[in-house]
């Protein structure tokens, strides 16, 4: 069943175009209207997979992602990378998005934002109150052998985690 208020949640896809391919998939078969990458592409190549994506498009750079000017090059037609964190609106909800997990208690505990994503440990973490904390774990695998990414729906501000 398609879902109009979808958000796909990816981080830490460090090059595994394979799990790129399959999380791009996923979302495409869910009907994700907007797709959040919260950093460490590494490499402009993962553009080619990401650009099969039938849904908008965000990104921040992650510590790992050195060749930026290459990435955002590539990724022009399918969706900004920021740098740094990224504060936003969609849908009514107020994201922060950003690689690493720095001032993340002092981000829910100003009460702004509705969500808050971010990468970089490389392990899943959702924490549900009154600000939504999403870490959707590692689409690589390559730290903990898991490959995630998680799935927001807005309505109900609901998580689900799912493995590659």
């Amino acid at each position: 069943m398609k879902h109009s208020h979808l958000v796909g949640l990816i981080a830490d896809t460090h090059d595994h175009r394979p799990a790129i391919q399959k999380a791009v998939a996923l979302f495409n078969e869910r009907g994700v209207k907007l797709v959040l990458h919260a950093g460490d592409f590494v490499a402009p190549f993962t553009a080619k997979d990401f650009g099969k994506l039938d849904s908008a498009f965000i990104g921040v750079f992650g510590n790992n992602d050195g060749e930026r000017a290459g990435l955002r090059k590539a990724f022009g037609e399918i969706g900004e990378i920021y740098a740094g964190v990224q504060r936003f609106q969609y849908e009514s909800r107020k994201f922060v998005l950003m690689h690493e997990p720095s001032c993340i208690e002092a981000l829910v505990h100003s009460g702004d934002f509705d969500v808050i994503l971010y990468g970089h440990t490389h392990e899943p973490e959702i924490r549900e109150g009154e600000t939504l904390v999403i870490n959707p774990g590692e689409a690589c695998g390559w730290v903990s052998g898991r490959r995630t990414v998680a799935i927001l729906d807005l309505d109900g501000m609901k998580v689900e985690n799912v493995e590659l």
